[in-house]
């Protein structure tokens, strides 16, 4: 763990304030401020020094401080803030500038086709815009960044906004490429050309936030933490704070994937979630409570602390509202802050990521996305990996479907196997980069990828969906194995043909042959369970029960009976085991609620940046009864449940009696 050291219940305060609203701050009251935050129960607050729009929010030598701001706002809010003894972070913009690129147009990201980067590609478009880090506006970025922490030089961190750069064609950028011996014209340089705009990025204003503190906290946020690119978070990251706001288009599932990755981290993290019905930017719009209670719950049980982004009205006041919904989940959270802090992940199963080992950069993919949903949905105890991590300790570590193997990932999972390590494969995971093979002895021949798409698939009966005694349309190809030495897991059976216009069968695929291709579904092999299709993909895409069902008896049948914990939990609800060291217990969190799709497509104008679109939504948290929980454990567990719903009845019994009871959960071992 790193040494900077998170509080449970921030608030991320957006105050993104355009130049054409008057009397900026004029509600502003110290008195209503300080109330509001005590009646939230918050214990850190990010404060605006300069926004989106480009404006400072108080004197300023270095910008411009807001036109209808007549005082030093963010002096008064941080005075307040700090009076409390509640942490204040200072915020800047720094990828986007609108200000600064009306006065400097020249210093905007401008894209290969010659149309700007960013919200707004013309300049009649509303929205913010992109600035060039190979242009003189990182100096002056840089030197706000001076600027705030001299003026508040025992504030709580610095927080940067933004920050992304693309292969950026303007003068800046074409300059920087020809020094740099780079070709423009290439997608590869350009790329290049972005990676090294950003590793300078990262260099400066890291320096000018510590340059009077050494040790001043810093977060450069991109809206998503890269696996595998632990490098730039070691050397320029004081903590992480994952931005995942699940009605804003990142699901319910993102968060635990992320925070699965940032557990093996040396860095305090915290989630990052939303008071808005939508996004960010939202005026008056208000999710339900008990979305935010499940959501800081699942922060706390995936090892996180918490933050609530919210935003601010010019006029300075905080929005009693927003703080009652947000108190109704901090109150929670302080409660059962005893049981949180310091903890470890507890994992049965190491996905290793397969974005981790791809050449090109994507923010997600479909295995791992897929294979953490199926790891969530079925209860199992993991963790999730890059390629450089260490493989000790794992029961049982999965390749989801497309993991690419170098010299030394084999060597490591070789090693792996010969400690008595297990593997879980799929789809091209386990191939040879040469694509003749395979590199791991699966006890089954090879035959190259099928030639149809889609096929079916009939699991043996211990894989075989509860519900089904026929072939399963799998809708992706497979590889073509045959089981020698290996257990098969099941048959593939081939369609009639695959659909062209020469000949297609009804509106969609041909159904399956009657007999069976003689090629396999999968196969177990001493410690290695391979199945032939990428799977993790397909319900990453479907989403099929049938699909799950396989996978999950699947890895029940490769770790043979060795889970650490077992539930009857129904797959919406989500399960972690924490271990906390330094008050030698376990804690077991079990988190339910039902979440629901509302709305749907609305054509908008007249202020609405885009179309209204489908919205997962949480309402009612419903109580579950006969929960059971069942575990092997080295020593005597303590059990905090994530939703003080999850069952009505107390057992104070099972609650270590040197800390407050967390509320109402009952386990049966």
């Amino acid at each position: 763990m790193s040494q900077h050291s998170l509080p449970f219940r921030q608030v991320h305060l957006d105050f993104h304030t355009s130049p054409a609203i008057p009397a900026v701050g004029a509600s502003f009251n110290k008195q209503q401020w300080q109330e509001t935050l005590r009646r939230g129960h918050v214990n850190s607050i990010t404060l605006f020094s300069k926004c989106h729009h480009g404006w400072s929010y108080h004197p300023t030598t270095t910008g411009k401080i807001h036109p209808h701001l007549n005082f030093d706002l963010l002096r008064a809010q941080y005075d307040a803030t700090k009076e409390l003894g509640i942490n204040a972070p200072i915020y800047l913009s720094a990828g986007v500038d609108n200000l600064a690129s009306y006065e400097h147009p020249e210093w905007r990201e401008i894209g290969f086709d010659g149309q700007y980067c960013g919200w707004a590609k013309r300049n009649i478009d509303a929205g913010f815009h992109l600035m060039d880090f190979h242009s003189p506006y990182l100096a002056y970025l840089c030197a706000q960044i001076i600027e705030a922490v001299r003026l508040f030089p025992d504030c709580d961190g610095i927080f940067l906004d933004i920050i992304s750069q693309s292969g950026s064609c303007s003068r800046w950028s074409l300059e920087a490429m020809e020094a740099a011996g780079l070709d423009a014209t290439k997608p590869e340089d350009r790329k290049a050309s972005a990676q090294l705009a950003l590793e300078k990025y990262y260099q400066q204003t890291t320096a000018a936030a510590r340059i009077d503190n050494p040790h001043m906290p810093i977060f450069h946020n991109s809206g998503h933490i890269d696996i595998g690119k632990t490098d730039i978070l070691h050397r320029y990251f004081s903590h992480l704070e994952l931005e995942s706001l699940p009605t804003g288009g990142w699901g319910y599932d993102h968060f635990p994937a992320s925070a699965k990755y940032c557990q093996n981290l040396p860095h305090d993290f915290l989630g990052m979630t939303g008071k808005f019905h939508t996004t960010w930017g939202e005026f008056g719009g208000y999710k339900h409570p008990n979305a935010l209670r499940y959501e800081c719950a699942a922060m706390l049980a995936f090892g996180s602390k918490c933050s609530i982004g919210d935003q601010l009205h010019p006029n300075g006041q905080l929005d009693s509202s927003t703080y009652d919904i947000i108190g109704a989940a901090y109150a929670e959270v302080e409660q059962k802050e005893p049981w949180c802090r310091q903890v470890e992940n507890v994992a049965d199963i190491a996905l290793l990521s397969s974005l981790s080992t791809q050449t090109q950069y994507r923010r997600d993919i479909p295995s791992d996305t897929g294979a953490s949903r199926i790891l969530l949905e079925g209860q199992f105890l993991y963790t999730i990996i890059d390629s450089t991590m260490p493989l000790d300790g794992y029961k049982v570590v999965l390749l989801p479907d497309d993991v690419l193997i170098d010299p030394a990932l084999e060597k490591k999972l070789h090693a792996y196997l010969q400690s008595g390590g297990k593997l879980f494969l799929s789809g091209s995971s386990g191939l040879k980069p040469d694509g003749s093979g395979f590199l791991f002895d699966l006890g089954a021949e090879w035959s190259g990828p099928s030639p149809f798409q889609p096929d079916y698939a009939l699991p043996i009966e211990e894989l075989r969906p509860s519900f089904l005694n026929s072939p399963q349309v799998m809708y992706l190809p497979s590889q073509r194995i045959r089981a020698t030495q290996g257990r098969s897991l099941g048959q593939i059976f081939d369609p009639y043909f695959n659909r062209s216009f020469k000949h297609f069968c009804s509106h969609q695929h041909a159904p399956n042959q009657l007999q069976a291709s003689g090629y396999d579904l999968g196969v177990l092999h001493g410690n290695i369970l391979y199945l032939a299709h990428p799977v993790f993909s397909l319900y990453c895409g479907y989403g099929s029960v049938a699909y799950r069902q396989i996978i999950t008896h699947a890895l029940n049948l490769l770790l043979a009976g060795d889970r650490s914990l077992h539930t009857n939990l129904p797959s919406t609800a989500r399960l972690s085991l924490m271990h906390q060291p330094g008050e030698n217990r376990y804690i077991a969190h079990l988190l339910y609620a039902n979440t629901l799709t509302r709305g749907g497509v609305l054509e908008l104008s007249g202020g609405t940046t885009a179309a209204s679109k489908p919205i997962e939504v949480i309402e009612e948290l419903l109580p579950l009864h006969d929960i059971t929980l069942t575990w092997k454990s080295p020593q005597r567990f303590n059990v905090s449940p994530s939703n003080p719903r999850a069952n009505p009845s107390p057992s104070p019994s099972r609650m270590d009696s040197s800390k407050p009871p967390c509320p109402n959960f009952s386990a049966t071992r």
